[in-house]
This record gives C-alpha cells, sequence and structure tokens, in this order.
C-alpha cells in the first residue's frame, strides 16, 4: 500500500498538521522536529500528492516558461537549467511558446497563465521586452523574472547578460589576430540582442580605428547565415574574419566558406555567439561568446520559487551576467599579406 502523510506522523511521532507544515516548508517547525519529519519521509519512501500540497497551499506547483526563440539549443539548456532547481523543490516546468512583437502577445501570455496557474513566470527575450507585459504580470500577481540583454523595469527579477560588451570582446580579439578585413553576420534588427552584439562589435572596431569590410542580417537561422556568408565572401577583398551573431549562423558560415574551398581558420576566421553544444560539435571547434542560460534560468527559478513558498522578493532582483569569450580553433593570426 501507498505511504500515507498520517504514517509519516505516526513513524515520527508528530501531528499529521506538523508533517504537513514540513511538506510546505513552514518557519513554524523548529529545526529538531524537521529533521525528525525529514528522516522518517525518507525511510518510509513517502511522496506527497502535489494535488494535496496545491490545495494546502493554494499553489500549483507549476513554473512557467516564456519564450520566442527558434534556438532549440539555447532552449534546451534554459529548461535543463530550471529542471535541476525545479525537480530539487517538488515543481514541474511547463513551456509556452508565444508570437511577438505581434499585437495580442500580452493577452497570449496572460491567457497562457490563467489556464495553466503557474506559480511563477521565467520570461526570454525577446518576449521578456513587450512593452506592457511585465505590468500585466504584476497586475495579474504573477512573480516573473525576465532574461534580457538589456535592462528593463517591472518584473520581480531581472538577469542581464552583458552582450554588448561580450561582442566588443569578439572584436578586440579579431584585432589582436591582425585581422582588419572584418565582416558582421548580425541578427534581425528587430532583436534586442542583435543590437546589442551589432553596437558592441562595431564601436569596439572603431575604437581601434577598424572599420567593418561589409555586413549582412540574418534572422539567427542556419541558412541565413550560410546566405549572409556566401555574398560577403564574393566581396573583393574577401573578409579574413566573419564575426555571426549567434553560433547557429556561424555554422552557417562554415558551411558557405567549404563550399569555396576557403579553410578556416586558414584563410578566414569565424566567431559565434552563445557558447552552445553546437561550438564543440562543428569542424573546426568554434570560437564563440559563452552565455551561462542554464545556470541563469535556475537562478530565476529559485527566486520564483522563494517568491511562491515564503513570499521573499530577490535581495538582488537585478542580476549582471559577464559573459567570457572562448577560444576555439576557427579565429587565428590574419593570413600574411591581408
Amino acid at each position: 500500500m501507498d505511504v500515507t502523510i498520517s504514517d509519516v506522523a505516526e513513524y515520527a511521532g508528530v501531528s499529521i498538521r506538523t508533517v504537513s507544515r514540513v511538506l510546505n516548508r513552514s518557519p513554524k517547525v523548529n529545526a529538531q522536529t524537521r529533521e525528525q519529519v525529514e528522516a522518517a519521509i525518507k525511510t518510509l519512501g513517502f511522496r506527497p500528492s502535489a494535488r494535496a500540497r496545491g490545495l494546502a497551499t493554494g499553489q500549483s506547483f507549476l513554473i512557467g516558461m516564456v519564450h520566442n526563440d527558434r534556438n532549440a539549443l539555447v532552449l534546451d539548456e534554459v529548461q535543463r537549467g530550471m529542471v535541476r532547481e525545479a525537480t530539487r523543490r517538488g515543481y514541474e516546468i511547463v513551456i509556452h511558446p508565444t508570437h511577438t512583437p505581434t499585437e495580442g502577445a500580452v493577452d497570449d501570455v496572460l491567457e497562457f497563465i490563467n489556464r495553466s496557474r503557474v506559480d511563477g513566470l521565467v520570461v526570454l527575450s525577446p518576449v521578456s521586452t513587450i512593452d506592457g507585459l511585465p505590468q500585466a504580470l504584476a497586475a495579474a500577481g504573477v512573480p516573473a523574472v525576465a532574461l534580457s540583454p538589456t535592462a528593463l523595469s517591472g518584473y520581480t527579477g531581472l538577469v542581464i547578460f552583458d552582450e554588448r560588451a561580450a561582442a566588443a570582446d569578439v572584436a578586440r580579439h579579431l584585432v589582436a589576430l591582425g585581422h582588419t578585413r572584418i565582416a558582421l553576420v548580425s541578427g534581425p534588427a528587430t532583436a534586442h540582442s542583435a543590437r546589442e552584439r551589432r553596437t558592441g562589435f562595431i564601436s569596439a572596431l572603431l575604437e581601434r580605428g577598424c572599420t567593418l569590410l561589409g555586413e549582412e542580417e540574418g534572422d539567427y537561422g542556419f541558412n541565413s547565415g550560410a546566405l549572409a556568408a556566401a555574398r560577403l565572401l564574393n566581396l573583393n577583398p574577401r573578409p579574413t574574419a566573419i564575426f555571426a551573431a549567434n553560433d547557429v549562423m556561424a555554422a552557417g558560415v562554415l558551411k558557405a566558406a567549404a563550399a569555396r574551398g576557403i579553410a578556416v581558420p586558414r584563410d578566414l576566421s569565424v566567431v559565434g555567439f552563445d557558447g552552445s553544444i553546437l561550438a564543440e560539435m562543428l569542424t573546426p571547434s568554434l570560437t564563440t561568446v559563452h552565455r551561462p542560460m542554464g545556470d541563469m534560468a535556475q537562478l530565476a527559478t529559485v527566486w520564483l520559487i522563494n517568491m511562491a513558498e515564503r513570499g521573499e522578493a530577490p535581495v538582488q532582483p537585478v542580476f549582471h551576467q559577464h559573459l567570457t569569450l572562448v577560444p576555439g580553433a576557427s579565429s587565428a593570426a590574419a593570413p600574411s599579406g591581408a
């Protein structure tokens, strides 16, 4: 037979209410009693019913994640980070893709919340940058943590990835390698992340007396990276280095170079952005900017669960995450004479 909360209470020598308080992490239980009950739970193999916990606390024990990101590698890392914390604390993750920046996006997110009854929300860029969304979430009483490349107001918590500074590091890396014929495959101009990366990269080049040899806009997809690189590699003179605004487009650049017999990194250096597992899978391995999306998603989940269970807002609700350039085999010194 299944172990019940009554069995745990009898084994631990306490009341059912005390066991319930331990399960719901109530501060009204002293440390010794808590340890006693937790030992009984472990010994008996008791697994509390999420439905029963929800009835007792008014929680759903669900954390939502809202996104509009086509990059499955990034989404996988975010989900894994959230699950690491959620599973440990008895929560489940609900994923909701939405459309942005179309009209009705705010209503779509609110409808998702009403259907799922999530206790909190992790909001990824570019959804996090939708006008009016944080205010609507606050009015609905749903704590939300945003992941964003820029500062935002109105969220319970905010993780800012300093993408502009990281893109500047890419520019400095290429200039230090002796490259002067440098091109850019930027992301979609409507995306905050693409604008931050472009601004940081071009500004750092200008600081070092360099200008872009050429630029093509991609959509963060593989095919757009390959097509953009094909056009850039037709320039005369040809670029000796290309920075692609994400790893997926950088993979497209490598494909376009290989199709023309251009050796990487001997004839062309390529740098990406994201630091996804793709960077290690490519040949040559990709020089890229690492974004610890999983770690930051786990931090966001910690904040949300603490809010749901104890009403604890983050002590420091804004976290600035520095990004690191990780050298791979795809970048090297500029070809002699270039």
